[in-house]
């Protein structure tokens, strides 16, 4: 007990001694030198010491000449450093705070990117998670935030990598609904397989899992013997050159 009590007073007087020297890392400055200073850091690709200068800087001067850039600065740098969750929510901010801002396609676009943060997708392979079972909301909500900037903002230059952007995710929501639309016909869930292979010909109707799709439908349509359906899925087959399963 002695010994687990002296740990955590060891463990305690670090924390307090890493928390006190992180508040003298940033001097108490004018805001110009303090701005410039956290310049500097992201020109040269440190980020977490930006980070650190720009928080300072927005709870030193919440109202100061610099404090719309530096939420644009600080969105940059939490994203550059993979902390995904703080570059969400100052986006959040940014476009509650400076909804008509001038640079708001390029907040829209890094929500984008943000959302499609692969550290999720990395997870689940480590973990073996099948692909039927991954959440893919982040996805799509990436894919509505490209689609967003191409409608709000037509003459952005960000539009261009955002529609690429959009084609990968489109691919990418198609084959998990294609997954899933497989996972349902291995067990016999009909219904569901026909209703998950229509979402994905409705929603991704000009992509490789779309043309997939249909061998799938067809077979779950025989298994309930809809003879309409099952004529029509055919001639759908036909006319893009797919053989049945």
């Amino acid at each position: 007990m002695k010994r687990l009590t002296l740990v955590t007073t060891i463990l305690a007087a670090a924390l307090l001694s890493g928390c006190a020297s992180k508040e003298n890392i940033v001097p108490d400055v004018p805001a110009s030198q303090l701005y410039s200073s956290s310049q500097q850091s992201l020109h040269s690709g440190n980020w977490q010491l930006a980070i650190e200068r720009l928080e300072t800087l927005d709870s030193r001067y919440p109202f100061g000449a610099y404090s719309e850039q530096v939420q644009l600065d600080l969105i940059y740098a939490y994203y550059k450093n993979a902390n995904l969750p703080m570059a969400m929510a100052s986006i959040d901010r940014f476009l509650r705070v400076y909804p008509g801002a001038p640079k708001t396609d390029w907040v829209l676009y890094m929500r984008g990117l943000t959302n499609m943060g692969e550290g999720g997708s990395f997870l689940n392979n480590a973990l073996g998670v099948s692909k039927a079972a991954r959440d893919t909301s982040t996805s799509q909500q990436a894919f509505e935030d490209f689609q967003l900037l191409l409608s709000r903002f037509p003459n952005s230059p960000y539009n261009a990598d955002a529609q690429k952007r959009l084609v990968y995710l489109k691919n990418l929501l198609a084959n998990h609904d294609l997954d899933i639309a497989k996972f349902y016909l291995k067990r016999g869930a009909w219904i569901a397989t026909v209703n998950r292979c229509q979402q994905i010909q409705r929603l991704y109707s000009n992509t490789k899992a779309a043309k997939e799709s249909l061998p799938i439908m067809l077979q779950a349509y025989e298994k309930l013997k809809l003879a309409t359906p099952i004529a029509n899925t055919k001639a759908l087959m036909k006319a893009n050159n797919i053989q049945p399963e």
